[in-house]
């Protein structure tokens, strides 16, 4: 569960992430926060939202091309500086009262410019410092290092919130970006393994897009992944719009929704990081589990249900986060994993400027139930048909055994007979039922 931690420099990045992602979560939760304070809008939250990942939406693609051409070390010691000042700007204008909904609006923003780059370089880094063996270790051990974090961040928020004000919360997240930076410095470049830099080219861009479109088994996974970040992942908005008009509860419990559903997200982290290699159906199954679970928690009768109910949905969230990045980043070319980790990062986080306004919306008008029971089902129906579409892709028929016995399965994905020797698109068939 844990060997990727054998890794010196994985350690040191580990440590450092810990720290800067418990700040970020402090922040996430006083944001959001802060912004309802103000304006007592959901929709206002919605387009907070919305302004941090609408660059990535808009650039996220060249994000990656400047993370294959660029030092990836390096790279991430730039950019988890830039955000540390961001969070100290914020911090000042809070404290010294003279914050506005459009500062919040534009530091979210340009923190989701820098995001552009950031996401994709650290993602990638993984691979440099643990190598492939142990990557889909590292990948599910970083989602448990960020659920972790969302353990303790929020409960931090709401006590900082409570006790001294939002202000802090800002400052408390500034200061945490330096315990990255030290583990990077920290790092012996000796035991790296760097992905050969990517020199400047024409056409990068165009030749990533082409890569995926040429890949099924990257680009569902990827179209997948995207309907859940827009619709189904907006909980920034869901839960505070839940805390503040339903339950009618206060900044702790409103904070301690966000940890029912990180111990969930951290369960289901560690239980990833037991799968060297997840499969195209464990990806379908979580998905499908997350939007129904999520749609059933917009008619809990009482705070506590929701609560319980939320930590089933990180559960199957993470399992699906994390099952969708170590089988894209394992499954593509080193050469063009920047590129197509941008690609999965855009659509999945570059969704939510579509999405979160229409949520935020949907909220308002009609009420947090409503507006939580549309995002899952969204996502239910959406993880059923792609799941059909990869199953006819590999030449897949769904199975039902009423046999009992540890050697069979209720329902399980079994390959069709073929109907001839050698049918029409096999090369591609065989590859998606072996993977499947």
């Amino acid at each position: 569960m844990f060997s990727a931690l054998r890794t010196r420099n994985y350690r040191y990045f580990f440590i450092g992430q810990v720290v800067s992602n418990s700040g970020t979560w402090i922040q996430r939760v006083a944001q959001d926060w802060l912004v309802l304070s103000l304006t007592g809008s959901a929709f206002a939250v919605g387009v907070t939202t919305a302004m941090q990942f609408l660059p990535m939406l808009l650039f996220g693609l060249f994000g990656g091309v400047l993370s294959d051409r660029f030092p990836k070390r390096k790279l991430l010691i730039f950019t988890q500086g830039a955000m540390g000042l961001l969070a100290l700007g914020l911090a000042v204008l809070t404290l010294t009262h003279v914050i506005q909904v459009w500062h919040i609006y534009l530091f979210a923003f340009l923190l989701g410019m820098i995001t552009v780059v950031d996401n994709p370089t650290r993602q990638t880094f993984v691979v440099e410092m643990v190598g492939k063996k142990d990557l889909g270790n590292a990948v599910s051990l970083n989602a448990a290092n960020f659920q972790t974090a969302r353990l303790i961040g929020p409960a931090i928020a709401g006590g900082l919130m409570a006790w001294v004000g939002t202000g802090w919360a800002f400052a408390v997240n500034a200061i945490s970006f330096g315990a990255v930076i030290l583990g990077l410095l920290a790092m012996r470049r000796s035991e790296l393994n760097p992905t050969p830099v990517q020199p400047r080219e024409k056409g990068q861009l165009r030749a990533g897009l082409r890569y995926v479109g040429g890949r099924p088994d990257l680009i569902w996974p990827i179209v997948l992944v995207g309907f859940i970040g827009t619709f189904g992942f907006n909980f920034a908005i869901i839960l505070s719009a839940f805390a503040y008009s339903v339950f009618h509860v206060g900044p702790g419990l409103y904070g301690l929704l966000n940890t029912a559903m990180a111990v969930g997200s951290l369960a289901g982290a560690l239980i990833a990081a037991r799968r060297s290699r997840p499969r195209l159906r464990l990806l379908v199954g979580a998905a499908l589990a997350f939007g129904v679970l999520e749609s059933l928690a917009g008619f809990s009768p009482s705070y506590w249900v929701f609560a319980a109910l939320l930590t089933l949905v990180g559960m199957f969230g993470l399992t699906l986060n994390t099952a969708a990045n170590s089988l894209i980043q394992l499954r593509t070319d080193p050469a063009m994993r920047g590129r197509v980790m941008s690609l999965y990062m855009m659509v999945f986080a570059g969704g939510t400027p579509l999405g979160a306004p229409l949520v935020g919306w949907l909220t308002e008008q009609y009420g947090p139930r409503l507006g939580l029971v549309v995002c899952g089902l969204v996502s239910a129906v959406a993880a059923g048909v792609i799941g059909l579409v990869l199953a006819r892709i590999g030449n897949l028929r769904l199975s039902v055994d009423l046999h009992r016995g540890p050697e069979h399965q209720l329902l399980a994905f079994v390959p069709r007979q073929a109907r001839s020797q050698e049918p029409v698109g096999a090369p591609v068939a065989a590859q998606m039922s072996v993977s499947a």
